[in-house]
């Protein structure tokens, strides 16, 4: 007899908060800004994932943060930042960049190109302690694994070469052409959200596309398969 599959909770593109800002497209999975709905402030540890696309040559002016883990994955075009830290760089697709704001720390974000939008994912995620001291890093596969279908790319012990976050958070980025399989199993007491940033997958049967996700907060394995080329996803493992 066969375990039963995990019941999982879906939530699709079209139900997320959005705002168009003319130089900002954004959509919420999570309340954000002038989007409020109580049932969905985030999910266990998981604050924000805002999908933005940014016009060329436009951004974010400088702007406070404290007590929160952000990162950014860029889909898309580049992304220039620059923090009170003294960290100054430009992000190209497939790297990620976090940022611990901690005590406080301000930063601004830019599209440098003159002509092409830049699309990313900003995640934020709240830290287990309050007050640690402002942290900068970055992440990019190794060579020989830029083509790996499942990768570890932040962790709270920073292990297997990922960046490290003060949470207790295992999270991955899954790249999958069509056809391509992975899975994931989920322990006793954890949360498991799935984001989907590009192209399409299905997970336990249940089809999902760009801008989906799902929730599973029961112990047990997702089976994901890619239903097209060039699928990225964001895969949570939370406390």
């Amino acid at each position: 007899m066969s375990n039963p599959q995990p019941k999982l909770t879906v939530r699709r593109a079209e139900e997320r908060g959005h705002a168009n800002h003319g130089w900002l497209n954004s959509w919420h999975t999570f309340s954000f800004a002038d989007y409020y709905d109580p049932k969905h402030m985030g999910f266990r540890s998981l604050r924000v994932i805002n999908d933005d696309q940014i016009a060329a040559g436009r951004g974010f002016p400088t702007h406070p943060h404290r007590d929160m883990e952000i990162f950014s994955y860029l889909l898309a075009g580049q992304l220039a930042h620059q923090d009170s830290m003294g960290n100054s760089r430009v992000l190209n697709p497939g790297e990620i960049q976090l940022m611990r704001a901690g005590t406080g720390v301000q930063h601004s974000e830019f599209n440098p190109s003159p002509t092409v939008p830049a699309h990313l994912l900003q995640i934020w995620i709240t830290p287990a302690t309050r007050g640690l001291a402002p942290a900068y890093t970055e992440w990019a596969p190794a060579a020989e694994r830029q083509n790996d279908p499942k990768t570890l790319v932040i962790s709270e012990d920073g292990r297997d070469g990922s960046a490290t976050i003060a949470q207790d958070a295992s999270i991955y980025l899954l790249k999958l052409d069509l056809g391509v399989q992975t899975d994931h199993e989920l322990a006793l007491g954890r949360g498991l959200w799935l984001h989907i940033a590009t192209g399409a997958i299905e997970v336990n049967g249940v089809s999902l596309s760009a801008g989906d996700a799902i929730s599973l907060e029961e112990a047990g394995k997702i089976e994901i398969i890619s239903k097209a080329d060039g699928t990225q996803a964001i895969l949570f493992d939370l406390q």
